[in-house]
């Protein structure tokens, strides 16, 4: 059965070390996206390993973390723009609802968008219909 979600949640990346960080759902993306300021590409025995942090050094939930990946591609996306560009796709989990999802993210700049994380229909597809009145239902669940 599909879960009800809101046009907001508050979403969990472990890999990450991010807890309940805002994101919001856009049934007008595929893919979803997370703001990202560093990312690096380099070449270790032969095998390239793609370094990045998430989130903005002024965003409360900002770790610092350098995060290591051999587990990427890029992928040329439209930006809310409807203009092209080619971004690094990785995979993490997300946790709502108290379950965990595999999930793909694109590293984009969101700086300029108030919520630095977006939920597109590739994670949502099979799993959750959204609730455009309501936030955090995936919170909420767990009390």
């Amino acid at each position: 059965m599909k879960k009800t979600i809101g046009r907001r949640e508050k979403i969990h990346l472990p890999k990450w070390g991010l807890k309940n960080v805002t994101a919001k759902i856009d049934t007008g993306a595929y893919t979803s996206s997370i703001h990202c300021e560093f990312a690096e590409e380099k070449i270790e025995n032969s095998i390239p390993v793609l370094y990045f942090k998430v989130l903005s050094p002024n965003h409360k939930k900002y770790k610092s973390k350098v995060i290591r990946t051999e587990d990427f591609t890029e992928k040329v996306v439209k930006n809310s723009f409807g203009q092209a560009e080619v971004r690094y796709k990785v995979n993490t989990k997300v946790v709502m609802f108290g379950e965990e999802f595999e999930a793909e993210f694109t590293l984009t700049d969101r700086s300029k968008m108030r919520i630095p994380i977006l939920i597109g229909r590739k994670l949502l597809r099979g799993k959750f219909l959204v609730d455009v009145d309501s936030i955090n239902l995936s919170k909420k669940s767990q009390k």
